[in-house]
């Protein structure tokens, strides 16, 4: 990624910071020392229907026609490196607070291994549906009924699906003998969401589709343009890629049909270029980056998007493979640092259960998600931050609709290594913007849908700079 890409980050002072006060404090659990590693690293893979039945409710709405792409729930089991370390990926807005707890300790439990290993991201397509334990038991204590986005039969029935298919899997999992990562540049689908002049002042928003000639006409502004692929092999075969690109995730929506949106298909006409990969994409950091400038809505751009996310996975896997390299259990390793995000200030619970109570549902986001991640924060709740060592690489797992200079700060971070990052993770704390976002204003750092403050950002840049063994 050229520089250009990364100008005006906002969290550069902060890096700076970071690094000298985290100088030599790096402790993931067993990146580089911890258990001996086991001689043979093996590789499960598990993929499940995620998709909503009709009636059932999603992000925006019920599902009122069957799903023509399915929403797909699927992952890897990765062993021979002390416990087991699981990657999971769900075709939904997103999974939060007690649902994220929930999903991870199921799918631990059916790995044999522990949930601080384990990693599940949302891929945040909208025509989906929302996960959130804590606020469906707070509607319930709080006599609720008319919020059905929260209604978690379904989402359990996921989390038991996915979990039984794990255990089923890991019998059959096969010998990783190679991996190789590679990155490239994907054209004409990102851009900023967030207009800013060049006095740094928020100036317009540009969001998933645009029909205005003048919005569409600035510049992609600060993006990632590059897609990570991260492939494990079995000699010559491909076993699963891995791959993960900065986007919001939609063309259009609010259709009421399930759908995976542009990353599904371009996932699905990967499946069919390498049938015998599992292939397994992930939402990097996005929250403020989307399609805007290159989508005006109409159905048939969400082919075109998607043939140039699918463009994207083929360039980067094909250049994964020209860096193949063997790999032993001693490459592999996981790191996880807990963190605890105060909530936003102003964001009472007893306030904010007032609106719960006064305000009908309106979809994503509404007063009952800031309610369910205050009370969270209110306990102290930490969110785990992880990352997965496989050789010179790096993925990094976040939570929330995390801006893309977090991203692009971790791969500055360590240019030697090959950094990038999946978000999405633990949904409750909505979108993380950078501290100098905050006082620009705009939707994504409005109270109603960050529910952090600034003072977020040099926690999650500490975390990360353990991760990735920052030093002086």
């Amino acid at each position: 990624m050229t520089m250009s890409r990364a100008r005006g980050l906002s969290v550069t002072a902060v890096l700076i910071l970071v690094i000298l006060f985290r100088a030599g404090e790096a402790r993931p659990d067993d990146v580089g020392g911890g258990t001996p590693p086991l001689p043979q690293v093996t590789l499960a893979t598990f993929d499940v229907d995620a998709t909503p039945p009709v009636g059932a409710a999603m992000a925006y709405g019920p599902a009122v026609k069957a799903a023509d792409l399915q929403l797909r729930c699927r992952g890897v089991v990765i062993q021979g490196a002390g416990d087991a370390i699981v990657l999971c990926a769900i075709d939904w807005i997103g999974v939060g607070n007690a649902a994220h707890d929930a999903f991870r300790a199921g799918l631990a439990e059916a790995a044999g291994t522990t949930p601080a290993r384990v990693a599940v991201h949302a891929l945040h397509q909208h025509d989906a549906p929302h996960a959130d334990f804590t606020a469906e038991k707070l509607l319930a204590d709080m006599g609720v009924k008319d919020h059905p986005r929260f209604d978690g039969d379904f989402h359990r029935a996921v989390i038991a699906k996915a979990a039984a298919a794990i255990k089923e899997a890991l019998p059959t999992a096969k010998s990783v003998t190679h991996a190789g990562f590679g990155r490239a540049e994907v054209a004409q689908i990102a851009s900023n969401r967030r207009l800013v002049g060049p006095d740094g002042t928020f100036v317009a928003w540009r969001g998933s589709a645009t029909k205005d000639v003048t919005i569409k006409g600035w510049p992609e502004g600060t993006i990632d343009a590059d897609l990570a692929a991260l492939v494990f092999y079995s000699g010559d075969d491909a076993l699963a890629v891995i791959t993960s690109y900065a986007t919001h995730p939609m063309s259009y929506y609010r259709t009421g049909v399930p759908g995976p949106d542009f990353p599904g298909i371009a996932r699905f006409l990967r499946s069919q270029d390498l049938p015998g990969a599992l292939h397994l994409h992930f939402t990097g950091a996005g929250g403020n980056i989307a399609a805007g400038k290159y989508n005006d809505a109409s159905p048939s751009n969400r082919v075109v998007l998607a043939t140039r996310l699918a463009a994207g996975m083929r360039s980067a896997f094909d250049v994964a493979a020209r860096n193949k390299k063997p790999l032993t259990a001693v490459d592999i390793g996981w790191g996880s640092v807990p963190v605890v995000l105060a909530s936003r200030e102003g964001l009472g619970v007893e306030k904010l259960s007032e609106e719960v109570r006064g305000k009908p549902d309106r979809g994503t986001f509404a007063p009952i998600d800031a309610l369910a991640f205050a009370t969270r924060a209110q306990e102290k709740h930490a969110i785990d931050i992880t990352c997965l060592k496989v050789g010179s690489a790096r993925m990094l797992h976040l939570p929330g609709e995390l801006f893309v200079e977090y991203q692009l700060a971790a791969r500055q971070m360590r240019p030697d290594l090959d950094v990038f990052m999946a978000a999405y993770g633990d949904y409750g704390p909505g979108y993380i913007g950078t501290a100098g976002a905050y006082a620009q204003g705009g939707y994504e750092v409005l109270p109603t849908s960050s529910f952090v403050g600034p003072e977020a950002e040099v926690s999650l840049l500490e975390a990360i700079g353990e991760l990735l063994e920052v030093a002086k």
